[in-house]
């Protein structure tokens, strides 16, 4: 049963995480998957500062048997909460808050399930691990569907600079899932999605393949730098900003024919006030 419980628990991987993100803002909610993106980045900052911070075993630290190899190789670093299930938790339910259809909750809740329990049954991780990672996603994910982040001016633009200044300050020795965490949540900050999703099948297929394709190929180039340097903060911050900006901001240009540009998000002007005080 180990290969199956495996096969679940890899669609907790990060690489199926940025395929599906990139996906769903490429293809259905351009704006709603910025702000998933934002509040993703955000659990996994949460996800790293209490697993390190914590610093608690898994079920396997003092016998090694209970898990096998292949299961030991998914689950690095303490245990607290569990990062398959708080990230995929966080990724489809925050998709279904948006979407809002009653289908989608219950496919993505049963994915969300099953990844939790993979990390159990492979002896990876603890309940009380998954249980605390499902709460802390549920909660990132209705923050993706009910807070709007700012995409204009300074509001959108300093935070994005300040958390790059954050992690080229990471002393030595600092897990890299920080400068990880640190460069997603710049680079959608910084996002403006001003693209329409396309609206054909013929459209979504080339999309879909051609923009992962783009993505991918972002991914696999930006990871061909020695480890020495991938493993600097700043470095590494910046090679998920850049990934994150080439989503949202390279593939519609480059597929500009099936991704057609929209005005940007209006900035709110308040209503002007009468010395009375009536609009």
């Amino acid at each position: 049963m180990d290969s199956l419980w495996l096969a679940v628990t890899n669609l907790g991987r990060d690489e199926v995480f940025i395929a599906v993100l990139a996906l769903y803002t490429l293809l259905v909610n351009p704006r709603g998957g910025r702000h998933l993106g934002v509040a993703f980045a955000l659990s996994y900052l949460v996800n790293s500062a209490l697993k390190f911070g914590l610093d608690l075993p898994r079920p396997f630290t003092s016998d090694p048997s209970v898990a096998s190899e292949a299961a030991r190789r998914t689950a690095l670093g303490p245990g607290l909460p569990s990062g398959h299930t708080q990230m995929a938790a966080t990724l489809w339910l925050g998709m279904a808050a948006q979407v809002r259809r009653g289908w989608f909750w219950g496919v993505a809740g049963a994915l969300v399930l099953l990844i939790g329990a993979s990390r159990l049954l492979l002896h990876v991780h603890y309940p009380a691990d998954v249980i605390v990672g499902l709460a802390l996603g549920l909660g990132f994910a209705l923050l993706a569907a009910a807070f709007p982040f700012p995409e204009r001016g300074l509001g959108r633009f300093l935070p994005a600079g300040a958390l790059l200044l954050i992690a080229a300050l990471l002393p030595a020795g600092t897990p890299r899932e920080y400068g990880t965490a640190l460069g997603l949540l710049a680079g959608f900050w910084a996002a403006r999605p001003t693209f329409a999703p396309p609206r054909d099948w013929a459209g979504r297929v080339i999309v879909g393949v051609l923009g992962l394709v783009i993505v991918f190929a972002a991914y696999f180039v930006l990871g061909a730098l020695p480890q020495s340097v991938k493993d600097i903060g700043l470095v590494r911050a910046l090679r998920y900003a850049a990934l994150v900006l080439v989503t949202i901001q390279v593939v519609p240009l480059v597929l500009r024919r099936w991704l057609p540009p929209v005005p940007p998000v209006p900035a709110v002007v308040p209503a002007p006030v009468t010395p009375s005080g009536l609009r």
